[in-house]
Formats: C-alpha cells, sequence, structure tokens
C-alpha cells in the first residue's frame, strides 16, 4: 500500500488548479486521467472580466483576474512556461446604442477599470460602429497549459493514465486499489453523471462547438475579436471561431446546426473566403445561478466535489482552488455562494 495525501479525478481545470494547490505545499498525490479531452482541453481558453453581452460584470471578477495571473507565475516555476497570452479582447458593436451604452458603463466604478474609453476601428473586419476594448482581458494557451502540466505530473509520478474505477475504492479502509488516501477529489466535469456519491449535483450539460478555420486575407494578430462568438489566431496558421452554446442537442457528436451557426456568425464579421478545417466540442458543466459546486460528501467526511465551472472555467477552476484546499487543510469554510451545502 502507497499511503498518499490526496487522490484527484479527472483532468480540467479544476483538477489541474488543484493538483497546483497541493504541488505548492508539498502535498503527496495522484491525478487519475483516462486520456480523453475535456471540455476545458478544447476551450477557447479566454479571460475575460466582461460578460460582453449586456456590458456587465461578475462576482470577484478582479480578485479572480489578479489571482490567475499570480498562479500562472507559480506554475512557470516548474513548467518553465507562462501560459498568459496577454491579448485583449475587441468587442464589435451591433449598432451605436451599444456604444453609448459601452460608454455609460465605463463611467461606472464597477466597469471603469474593464471597458476601455476610446474605440477602434479595425482592418479587415467589419466593424461599422467600431469596437471597444476590454482591459485586463486575455487568453490561456490551452493546448501547452494542459501539454506541459501532464508532462511534468508524469515525470514526477503524480499521473495515473487510466479511467477511475468506482467500485475499487473502499471508503472504510480510504483505499483505491493499491492507494491509501486521506481525502479524494471528484473534477470530473460531466463525467460526475457516472459517479455514485456525487451523481445528483445539479449541473446542466452545455454543448458548445467551434469551429478552427484557414482565412484568406490577414486581420490583426494581436487582438482576441468577439461580436456573436470569439476570433483569433492559433499556433499553426489557423484561426479558432466559437464558441456556441446548446442544452438541447447533447448528443457525442458534431451538430451541422452548430457548424452553420458559426459559419454565418464568422461570415457577418469576415468579409473574404475561408475552409472550415476542424471541428470540435465539449460538454461545460454549468450551474443555474452560475456558481461553481464545491463541497464535501454528507456521509464520506474526506470525499469531496469541485465541478460546475460552466463557461468560464479557467479563472473559477484557478481561483476556487485555492477556496477547497483551505477548507480542507485549514477548515475555512467555503462561501456559501459556492458551496454545495446551498442546494440543501
Amino acid at each position: 500500500m502507497k499511503n498518499i495525501d490526496y487522490i484527484i479525478v479527472g483532468d480540467g481545470y479544476a483538477a489541474l488548479f488543484f493538483a497546483h494547490q497541493l504541488l505548492k505545499h508539498n502535498k503527496s498525490f495522484v491525478l487519475f486521467s483516462e486520456g480523453r479531452k475535456s471540455a476545458s482541453q478544447v476551450s477557447a481558453g479566454i479571460i475575460n472580466p466582461v460578460v460582453l453581452k449586456k456590458f456587465t460584470t461578475f462576482w470577484k471578477a478582479q480578485e479572480q483576474i489578479d489571482f490567475l495571473k499570480d498562479t500562472l507565475v507559480e506554475i512557470e516555476s516548474y513548467t518553465g512556461k507562462n501560459y498568459l497570452i496577454d491579448l485583449p479582447i475587441h468587442r464589435i458593436f451591433h449598432d451605436e446604442n451599444e456604444q453609448n451604452l459601452w460608454l455609460k458603463k465605463s463611467k461606472s466604478d464597477e466597469l471603469s477599470s474593464f471597458l476601455d474609453e476610446n474605440f477602434d476601428h479595425l482592418e479587415g473586419v467589419k466593424n461599422d460602429f467600431n469596437t471597444g476594448k476590454v482591459n485586463q482581458s486575455a487568453r490561456l494557451q490551452v493546448s501547452g497549459f494542459f501539454n506541459d502540466l501532464f508532462v511534468f505530473l508524469e515525470k514526477n509520478e503524480f499521473l495515473v493514465k487510466e479511467k477511475f474505477d468506482y467500485e475499487k475504492l473502499d471508503t472504510s479502509a480510504d483505499s483505491y486499489k493499491d492507494l491509501q488516501f486521506k481525502n479524494m477529489i471528484f473534477c470530473e466535469g460531466m463525467g460526475v453523471k457516472e459517479n455514485p456519491f456525487f451523481s445528483d449535483i445539479a449541473v446542466i450539460p452545455n454543448k458548445g462547438h467551434h469551429i478552427k478555420v484557414k482565412l484568406s486575407e490577414a486581420i490583426p494578430k494581436d487582438i482576441t475579436i468577439k461580436k456573436k462568438h470569439f476570433l483569433f489566431p492559433t499556433d499553426n496558421g489557423l484561426h479558432f471561431y466559437g464558441g456556441t452554446y446548446d442544452r438541447e442537442q447533447l448528443h457525442h457528436h458534431v451538430d451541422e446546426s452548430a457548424v452553420e451557426q458559426l459559419v454565418n456568425g464568422l461570415s457577418e464579421i469576415y468579409p473574404n473566403d475561408f475552409d472550415v478545417e476542424e471541428v470540435n466540442f465539449g460538454f461545460r458543466p454549468t450551474v443555474k445561478d452560475r456558481r461553481p459546486i464545491i463541497g464535501r460528501h454528507e456521509s464520506f467526511k474526506n470525499l469531496y466535489v469541485f465541478n460546475g465551472l460552466g463557461a468560464r472555467g479557467i479563472l473559477n477552476g484557478c481561483y476556487f482552488s485555492k477556496s477547497l484546499y483551505q477548507f480542507i487543510e485549514e477548515n475555512i469554510p467555503l462561501h456559501e455562494e459556492v458551496s454545495i451545502a446551498r442546494f440543501k
């Protein structure tokens, strides 16, 4: 039997940011990953403090942005790379009303540090009413982040590349196969529905598609463009465009209607020819109140869940990994807005 402090089940943002907390505090652990691409791993990696439909912000936005930047510097200390792509979002305005609303909101205390008062006109895309820049917005270099962290975890014997088997978990002995553990964290996204301990948590699948396209004419490289969806360059000369939101079509294959929606959306802002080279989709675990679900099992006191990160997986996963760690190790109560207890 090998004694360890933690077992983590999952391989998205929740799992990896929690693994970082354990590395930071010198805890022993293993992370179980079955090697399929999670919703996190096909995500756009957008880091954005503003809801770009209504020009509002959200709970703890500034704290989450600041904490993420600090955490990525800490992760750089062992991977050798910082995965923050410090390029802002430019939101294309639909009309003058949106311009005026943006200007009004940019003068409010809540949004003045996020909404730039100066408008820009972009070359190569349709933006008749100009664009507004979201200050402090950025992107995560998603593939590098996951690849490098998995390489690091494997090299240091923290990674177990296999599907977790719930039937092999002995809750009376706190053991799983040949591992004796103190705490177990389930960070499975929509996979939680197969988990006999937490299958009833209130996560709702939200299917998202994105496309990767080859553009025939250049557009600005140093920004992320947003109207209906996000458009930005990827490492291999293609552009990412996405993603959609769908709570109805939940089958495990590509939805042609979603692809059509993306092609039409891109055509609205990009006046030249483009080819769709790739289509990806994933299932975001969302929650009605748009807050993560974090907490301890009612009966098995060393089993925990960290889920429901939704479309803000990077910010939520990073920020609340510390809250979960402090809850377990320091007995600091979880904020009631994210605690699983709010559903009781």
